[in-house]
């Protein structure tokens, strides 16, 4: 199976990398709209499995051990094929 996983700063952490697109749309770009922008990662893989509860241990288990900081990110997961 495919999974996107969608991992982004907890609300009420400054996103730096968020503040920085923010300033360029609007300063460098005149996006004068845009406010509030928030930056992530996505992670896609393919898993070898078919049962919903394996895959969601597997997701969970790959976060917890590498790809989120708990402290400071959450992450939500997918399955998209």
């Amino acid at each position: 199976m495919r999974i996107r996983i969608i991992i982004t700063l907890r609300k009420g952490v400054l996103d730096t990398q968020g503040k920085a697109i923010e300033s360029s749309l609007i300063k460098d770009l005149g996006f004068t709209q845009i406010a509030n922008v928030r930056q992530g990662k996505i992670v896609d893989l393919d898993i070898a499995e078919n049962s919903n509860e394996k895959i969601k241990e597997i997701v969970d288990e790959l976060c917890d051990k590498i790809l989120v900081n708990k402290i400071i990110e959450d992450y939500a997961y997918e399955v998209i094929s």
